[in-house]
């Protein structure tokens, strides 16, 4: 089992978060990630939030060891070809350490602020999938050719490429019918946010079905479970504000053997990473206990 950090953009600076970045990378993370709002992702209608493609470029640049990932890019944002352009040059800052995390957001309010079409979850999913195979074909193919129901592509270029000749892209989301199917389909990897541990296992299973139907190998695809961290009483609501009851099958509570014995339990469900969720203000005494008294003993998971 492997173990990152993903760091919330509201509320704060990057300089901020760059001390934040080198204090997670100096514990031994593996993994820092960012995500993609406009607004704060709590449902206050706050809108101080940093944004993201620039936030995981100072990412990159602020770090030399760990992935520096998304979670995750809303299609609905940005055409393929500007994710695709953006992540070739962002792996060029971070020298081949860049994943890319796509999904098809979820924060209406934000996309109603903007006139940003937001339309039904089975469009936005459409889109997904079709913008997976836009991006992943701009940064392997010369030339792309793509038709489909939202993005057309003919004999489009993305040059210079990453330096990794296999860019990762995950896929964020926890649907079983068609999100999991897409991750089957298309994916490096799959994250989902705050499940519990039964939950992720139950999901993980479908994810191992859609596989088995059509034909891939399961092992080729890396699981993460994205979780919150809690250790003093207040910590949820501090962080997690209007979302904290929400959130709170999936975050990591109590004392330290009840959390050591928790993130055993999302190894047992199937879990390859354990991403921390953080979002300002960021608990570093809580990320210290973490990386000091629990990471020593959930190495060998």
């Amino acid at each position: 089992m492997r173990f990152g950090v993903h760091t919330g953009l509201q509320n704060t600076s990057i300089a901020e978060l760059q001390a934040l970045w080198r204090r997670i990378e100096a514990h031994g993370f593996e993994w820092i990630s960012i995500w993609d709002h406009f607004y704060a992702a709590d449902n206050t209608g706050n809108p101080h939030c940093l944004e993201a493609v620039a936030s995981h470029a100072a990412l990159a640049a602020a770090t030399s060891t760990v992935r520096c990932g998304s979670l995750v890019y809303s299609v609905g944002y940005r055409h393929p070809a500007v994710i695709a352009n953006a992540m070739a040059t962002l792996d060029q800052i971070a020298n081949g350490r860049v994943t890319l995390g796509l999904g098809g957001g979820w924060m209406k309010a934000e996309y109603a602020a903007y006139g940003i079409p937001f339309p039904g979850p089975g469009i936005r999913l459409r889109q997904v999938n079709e913008a997976i195979q836009c991006v992943r074909r701009l940064l392997t193919e010369s030339h792309t050719n793509f038709a489909g129901e939202f993005f057309t592509m003919t004999d489009a270029q993305c040059e210079p490429k990453p330096i990794q000749a296999r860019l990762p892209i995950w896929v964020g989301g926890g649907g079983e019918k068609v999100t999991l199917r897409i991750a089957a389909e298309h994916a490096d990897g799959w994250n989902v946010p705050f499940l519990a541990p039964e939950t992720f296992a139950h999901k993980n299973r479908v994810l191992n079905q859609h596989c088995a139907t059509v034909g891939r190998d399961p092992g080729t695809i890396e699981r993460a479970a994205n979780v919150g961290l809690a250790m003093r009483p207040g910590d949820l609501e501090a962080q997690f504000a209007r979302m904290a009851k929400f959130v709170s099958p999936g975050v990591l509570q109590g004392s330290i053997g009840e959390i050591v014995d928790r993130v055993g339990a999302y190894g047992e469900a199937g879990a390859d990473w354990l991403i921390l969720a953080m979002r300002a203000p960021f608990d570093l005494d809580g990320l210290d206990s973490f990386a000091a008294e629990v990471l020593p003993q959930l190495r060998d998971l």
